[in-house]
């Protein structure tokens, strides 16, 4: 069982990414429907982290109560439950449900990294970190290639449908591993109270290395979610591509961001160390992000799909690097302490990116622009990673 850990993480991760995703997939049909901006992309975004900043918090607590796997599925199904209320055309119902998906997304990466803690070796945490967070990117693939056909067969409704029927199906797959992995639960830990729910920032707060991660990850996700949000608007608008082509180039985005996730942690593991590989890392995506502000209507196809690839592999591809320094960083009983803790700031840089960059498109009257101004805050998270000492 301890040895199905890995895929099954994996296919939660997937299928739990996919139902943030796949509503940015259906944005042009979602936002005629409320009539609506692609702003409100930004807004959605910032909605479902949210609400996982919130869910994040409680996480450690509900592993330790009802088992990682449990949590999982809980996880799961709530995002489910989000995608039905995205499906309704009343607005209010919609915000909700881009809060309740992310209250489902939240507890996710707790739990799964709790789970790799005790079953993955310390000399192996970047590599199998990295290839569990192949499920966030794969989840993207998911919604880039099906999300389209669902919407031509049966609507916006039919896709998100649908991917909530995949969130279904990896909570079923999870069950078999709860005897194994949920065996050290403490059905009797109390609930945490308020003040406690923001135990795991403060424990990042005072340890100087966790906070530096932290600082790192909140500018990652900024970019990493406005290019997940906003790249399907991108090429539909700004570039005038069609649905199914943008979806496909998303799919190529994410694929990239699968293969960058296993190699920037084989490489980690191997060569380089974890905060060097974070710093190629923020140069590479500083270059992306500039790169795609020279866009236009007249660039051949093959050349953006090699930039969207490239912007994958490094904007995609860091998470696991990042959650095996959070692991190696503390005890193993405090890794999903760390990790929910770490989360917080990292799900607060896509509270707060998606509306600025959205906002920033609007006065710029250009995606393509605002894509230029994400190399601001790489240069913030360049600046801490060159001051950091950990390998």
């Amino acid at each position: 069982m301890r040895r199905a850990a890995l895929p099954v993480t994996t296919f939660v991760q997937a299928a739990s990414s996919a139902a943030v995703i796949a509503p940015t997939v259906a944005a042009p049909l979602l936002l005629q429907r409320l009539d609506l901006s692609a702003v409100a992309v930004g807004v959605f975004m910032a909605l479902v982290y949210l609400g996982a900043m919130v869910a994040t918090q409680v996480g450690a607590h509900l592993v330790r109560r009802f088992g990682p796997i449990r949590t999982s599925q809980g996880g799961l199904l709530v995002s489910a439950l989000g995608l039905l209320l995205l499906s309704t055309p009343e607005l209010p119902l919609v915000a909700l449900g881009a809060f309740v998906v992310g209250l489902g997304y939240g507890p996710i990466t707790p739990a799964s990294s709790q789970m790799l803690s005790r079953t993955t070796e310390p000399r192996h945490y970047a590599l199998v970190f990295s290839i569990k967070q192949t499920g966030v990117p794969l989840g993207g693939v998911i919604a880039g290639l099906v999300v389209p056909p669902l919407v031509l067969l049966g609507g916006a409704d039919a896709a998100l449908f649908g991917v909530a029927a995949l969130c279904a199906v990896a909570a079923l797959g999870a069950a078999p591993l709860a005897g194994e992995l949920d065996r050290e639960r403490d059905a009797g830990s109390p609930w945490p109270r308020p003040a406690q729910m923001l135990a795991p920032v403060r424990f990042v707060a005072t340890h100087p290395l966790l906070r530096s991660v932290a600082m790192v990850s909140f500018v990652f996700s900024m970019v990493q979610v406005s290019l997940t949000s906003f790249m399907v608007s991108l090429l539909t608008g700004d570039l005038r591509w069609t649905l199914a082509a943008a979806g496909a180039a998303l799919a190529v985005s994410q694929v990239a961001g699968v293969v960058g996730r296993i190699a920037w942690g084989f490489v980690a593991d191997r060569w380089l160390g974890s905060r060097r590989v974070l710093l190629v890392l923020a140069w590479g995506m500083t270059a992306c992000a500039l790169a795609t502000a020279l866009l236009s209507p007249d660039s051949p196809a093959p050349l953006v799909g090699v930039l969207l690839a490239a912007f994958g592999a490094t904007a995609v591809g860091w998470n696991g690097v990042y959650l095996a320094t959070v692991a190696r960083l503390v005890p193993q009983p405090q890794a999903g302490m760390a990790t929910a803790g770490t989360l917080f700031f990292t799900f607060f840089g896509v509270v707060v990116g998606p509306p600025v960059f959205g906002l920033l498109a609007a006065a710029l009257g250009s995606l393509t622009a605002a894509f230029a101004c994400l190399a601001l805050p790489l240069a913030g998270g360049l600046w801490v990673l060159m001051r950091a000492r950990w390998t």
